[in-house]
């Protein structure tokens, strides 16, 4: 893969750039903060090789669809078997955030991209449009507005996956991360959701605060809400070494949060860092993971006549 494309965006104390591969957030810059945010790469092209959806807008189903299959209006669907070789990870080998986008628009603080997926593809039905706004708004936020619409009634949730570094330390030892979630979704071996459990006792209550890594694989769910909701902020990423802050607000019923545990990059990161185990967490609102194979979880489905809407901000401070 060659002749990708990059952009920046900037205002209001940000600058951000990204690239038409999965619509990606490639470098984020707060002003009086000269370290990136986010993990990724200074050349596109490494995009497809080497990122682990550094960036990227996951989709047309967000984490995991145990199985690779499901059921709708009656009908089973066998989904593309991506992640070990049984489930369906983020829509598959060749989901939202493993493909070119359409860059459709560009101002100086905002840009616009674009995707079509196909009717069947990665075993998914109905044919899609989705549109992906960043924008670079008022107080130190970036802003993710994602939409969508089909042809036949399909699944549909996205997910916006930078992984968070808010300081030049080259781990996650000196953040701490607060959630406004009271339950979570435990796992069995193959990262599938066995149901909901509350947080309460366990390393999943970040309510008041915990830090990171933590003990364990850090791979799970918390629950905000039973569905999508209007605009509400839900969490807190702090780092003590630099003083950066990151609040998080999303309209999103889940946060998937992932501690990096398994990252282990050979390709040189923004500046000719290196990233390995812990280098950043990525903070994914989305619906609950498998969610169509649970009835009490919520809803993804998408009809025609339909627009799947999701708005996420991202808004940072340095104290």
């Amino acid at each position: 893969m060659s002749g990708l494309r990059d952009w920046w965006i900037e205002g209001h104390g940000l600058r951000a750039r990204f690239t038409d591969w999965g619509a990606a957030l490639m470098d984020l810059r707060l002003d009086g903060h000269d370290a990136p945010l986010v993990l990724g790469f200074d050349d596109p092209n490494l995009y497809p090789d080497h990122s682990r959806y550094f960036g990227a807008t996951a989709g047309r189903f967000a984490n995991r669809i145990g199985d690779a299959r499901f059921a709708l209006d009656g009908v089973t669907y066998q989904t593309d078997t991506n992640f070990l070789g049984r489930h369906t990870l983020h829509g598959g080998s060749k989901g939202t955030g493993k493909r070119e986008w359409e860059m459709l628009d560009h101002e100086v603080d905002a840009i616009r991209f674009g995707v079509r997926l196909a009717d069947g593809e990665m075993g998914f039905p109905g044919a899609m449009r989705l549109e992906a706004l960043f924008t670079c708004a008022p107080g130190a936020c970036l802003r993710i507005d994602y939409r969508a619409t089909c042809d036949a009634p399909t699944i549909c949730n996205l997910a916006h996956h930078s992984y968070w570094c808010l300081d030049d330390t080259g781990d996650l030892a000196r953040h701490t991360l607060k959630v406004a979630a009271d339950r979570y979704t435990p796992v069995d071996d193959g990262m599938i959701p066995t149901g909901v459990a509350p947080v309460d006792g366990t390393r999943f209550d970040f309510r008041g605060g915990r830090a990171l890594p933590g003990e364990g694989l850090l791979d799970h769910n918390l629950c905000l809400s039973d569905a999508r909701v209007a605009l509400r902020p839900v969490g807190v990423l702090l780092s003590d070494a630099s003083g950066v802050q990151m609040a998080i607000a999303t309209t999103e019923p889940g946060l998937q949060v992932y501690d990096g545990a398994k990252l282990d990059v050979h390709a040189p990161g923004l500046g000719g860092r290196r990233y390995g185990a812990h280098a950043g967490v990525a903070l994914e609102p989305q619906i609950w993971p498998d969610a169509p194979n649970h009835a009490d979880f919520p809803d993804a489905t998408l009809r025609p006549g339909e627009t799947y809407r999701q708005t996420t901000t991202f808004t940072f401070s340095k104290g």
